[in-house]
């Protein structure tokens, strides 16, 4: 590990040798040894300075005015210790007005070194607002740069910061955003933070807490696993990794479904069988319950011969209903995540912590349950891509947006007269853009897409979309299942998302992504499934020129000519992701 040479970087304190890239896989083997697995979701954590590591002195370029934030040596150190690599990565726009030298910023880093400890890298921005840079923050310039000196990928990082800037350049390069609120971070940017903690300490505790969660006590193999995971498309996506874990553990993993899941559970790597069924218990329009059905379900059930079971919920759903089923059908051994005594319908009760992404809470049950993901395989969101359809060929080539605008919830869709104004606007800056429904939004998609987007209503079933989304430069999505599967396929999100449900647990995970629309709304974490404020403001008030500047903060050039007359910089107001000092 090193600090390298650079401006505003303290003299080199370390040079060990660095751990080789982990990269992504989608890889499911078997015959993985599985002694060796170490579960890993993060490789470092970056930091800002000011706020964040030490109290915030405006443009400070005096070494005796650095003072740690309490705790801070300790918590560091605790990191240390578990194998994650630091780095700090900070604006400093004094440099470009002048408030102090370069010589003295690397006098006020090195102190901040002499008092915290070294760091693995120092990733400094010199420039101000109106510089364009790349680096600065909100921009993701330092995050990526972060990541690849320490020899990782923006995912397997941490962002810790004080503002809303290092929330938006976290999110924008795929890292994980964890926000450490001071006096000076405004309500608005917590409410709009993936996940927030009270102070230094208590984010190393949670990041900590994160990755203890997905290792084992005892691996396992088995033969035949059956995994269960009932519910929409979107959900079944999420539970991706941890399918992918208990595949790499078992002889054969065969999958129970609903219907509005089938397609996308099609897609999951790891799957040998697939069995669709509903549950009345899980759907949210259901059935009444058929006794008869409920016979035939569990006559299926035991014909698998499945050594064992695992039943993936969301945090609001309960698996015992299932539990007693698959005891029925003779399965001996049956994990899940309980809340409810489970009496002995359970071998394995799971208790995740709150406030985990779906896609680690599924994953720390199939931990739980002996079944880790491979060391060789990223936690990402991952689906097949062989015998995807080709795309329409009136697309063109790869490069443009995608704006789906419906949803199955309705409070998570986007209003149809924003999604049409987007489309408007992103064209005139020379985004070609293609507008996705169902087979049922069909009038929806024509009126969105108007005469400037491609209407391809109703002519993309899941695998038709991910065709699609596979040659987007970013989609453009509320919190509905294709936010998940362009995560799934390392496409960048614009996520218009309503706060219904908490961000930090279903967001668009471990991929580039701009949350937009007012996170702090009326409807906050109700669950609501119909807009309980008139209007829909929580989503109703976004300009078509932050969803704009999205698109261009993650790094989508345009690729259609302008029309004459339209300015190149057209809606290109900075995301509004600021706040605290101009630092």
């Amino acid at each position: 590990m090193f600090t390298p040479q650079g401006s505003g970087n303290p003299p080199p304190v370390r040079r060990d040798q660095m751990e080789p890239d982990q990269r992504r896989s989608g890889r499911v083997d078997p015959a993985v040894d599985r002694a060796v697995i170490r579960p890993v979701l993060f490789d470092a954590v970056l930091l800002d300075r000011d706020g964040t590591l030490v109290e915030d002195v405006p443009y400070n370029g005096d070494p005796e005015k650095v003072r740690p934030v309490p705790g801070a040596r300790e918590a560091l150190d605790r990191l240390r210790a578990a194998g994650l690599r630091l780095g700090v990565v900070t604006n400093q726009s004094g440099l470009a007005r002048g408030l102090f030298t370069a010589d003295d910023l690397r006098r006020v880093n090195a102190r901040v070194e002499e008092l915290l400890g070294p760091f693995d890298t120092w990733q400094v921005c010199p420039h101000d607002d109106g510089d364009g840079c790349r680096c600065r923050k909100p921009a993701p310039g330092l995050v990526e740069r972060a990541a690849a000196a320490l020899g990782t990928t923006p995912a397997r990082c941490v962002m810790v910061g004080d503002i809303g800037r290092d929330m938006t350049a976290a999110l924008a390069a795929g890292a994980t955003g964890l926000l450490v609120p001071t006096p000076v971070t405004r309500p608005e940017e917590v409410a709009a933070a993936p996940h927030v903690a009270r102070d230094l300490p208590a984010a190393v505790e949670e990041i900590l807490h994160r990755q203890a969660a997905l290792r084992p006590t005892a691996p396992r193999r088995a033969r035949t696993v059956l995994v269960v995971r009932s519910d929409s498309a979107g959900d079944v996506l999420v539970t991706g990794p941890a399918v992918r874990a208990v595949a790499a553990g078992a002889q054969r993993v065969v999958m129970l479904c609903g219907p509005r899941g089938r397609d996308a559970a099609a897609l999951l790597p790891g799957v040998d069988e697939l069995i669709e069924w509903p549950l009345p218990w899980i759907d949210g329009s259901p059935h009444p319950v058929d006794p008869d059905d409920i016979r035939r379900l569990t006559d299926r059930l035991t014909r698998i011969g499945a050594d064992e079971a695992i039943i993936f919920t969301s945090f609001h759903q309960t698996p015992l209903p299932l539990a007693l089923l698959l005891r029925l059908a003779g399965v001996p051994r049956i994990s899940a995540i309980s809340d409810d005594y489970p009496g002995s319908l359970l071998d394995v009760r799971h208790r995740a912590p709150d406030g985990l992404p779906e896609p680690e809470r599924a994953l720390s049950l199939a931990a739980a349950a002996g079944f880790p993901l491979p060391a060789a395989d990223d936690p990402a969101l991952c689906i097949r891509t062989d015998g995807l359809p080709p795309p329409p060929a009136r697309l063109g080539g790869p490069g443009y947006v995608v704006l789906h605008p419906g949803s199955a919830v309705e409070t998570r869709a986007c209003p149809p007269e924003l999604a049409a104004r987007i489309v408007q606007v992103l064209t005139a800056a020379g985004h070609r853009v293609a507008v996705t429904g169902g087979p049922d939004e069909t009038e929806l998609t024509a009126r969105v897409a108007g005469d400037a987007g491609v209407d391809l209503g109703g002519r993309t079933g899941l695998a038709d979309l991910a065709a699609v989304l596979a040659g987007a430069g970013a989609l453009v999505v509320g919190n509905t299942g294709p936010a998940h599967l362009a995560a799934a396929l390392g496409v960048p999100v614009v996520s218009l998302f309503a706060p219904t449900v908490p961000f930090g647990q279903w967001g668009p995970y471990r991929v580039p992504a701009v949350r937009l629309g007012d996170a702090a709304a009326p409807c906050r974490d109700t669950r609501a499934t119909r807009c309980p404020v008139p209007g829909h403001p929580c989503l109703s008030a976004v300009e078509p020129g932050r969803v704009l500047a999205a698109v261009r903060l993650l790094g989508v050039p345009a690729d259609a000519p302008l029309p004459v007359g339209v300015p190149a910089t057209v809606g290109a107001d900075p995301v509004a992701a600021g706040g605290g000092s101009a630092r």
